[in-house]
């Protein structure tokens, strides 16, 4: 996979989150999962434009660190939603998919470019 189409994963995965985000009550729970889980699948997607545009080695690997930290941080929140049920799982499960290929994908980047 290159760059641009992890863009454009990155982004759906953000779009899909805020979708996702809109389903949820507008209880007091639900309103701050919403925000939290918007907040960093956003994230994940904005940050890992900055990391394509880093002018080193370093830079690199401190973004792709951030989009690493976002994208788990994603993660938790569906797995949370599915964990309080406030949503039915087989509507987050294909997110919490995504979040955790996401992981893999960014860990491996991160490791490749520390070594090389």
């Amino acid at each position: 996979m290159n760059s641009e189409e992890l863009k454009e994963r990155t982004k759906q995965f953000a779009h899909d989150c805020v979708k996702l985000s809109l389903d949820l009550n507008k209880n007091q729970l639900g309103s701050h999962i919403a925000g939290q889980l918007i907040r960093c699948s956003t994230s994940v997607a904005a940050n890992y434009r900055a990391s394509c545009l880093a002018q080193s080695k370093a830079s690199f690997i401190s973004k792709i660190s951030i989009v690493l930290e976002e994208v788990d941080e994603s993660a938790f929140w569906l797995e949370f939603i599915i964990d309080e049920a406030l949503l039915e799982k087989s509507h987050v499960a294909p997110l919490l998919k995504e979040a955790n290929e996401l992981t893999a994908i960014f860990y491996s980047s991160r490791k490749t470019a520390r070594r090389s």
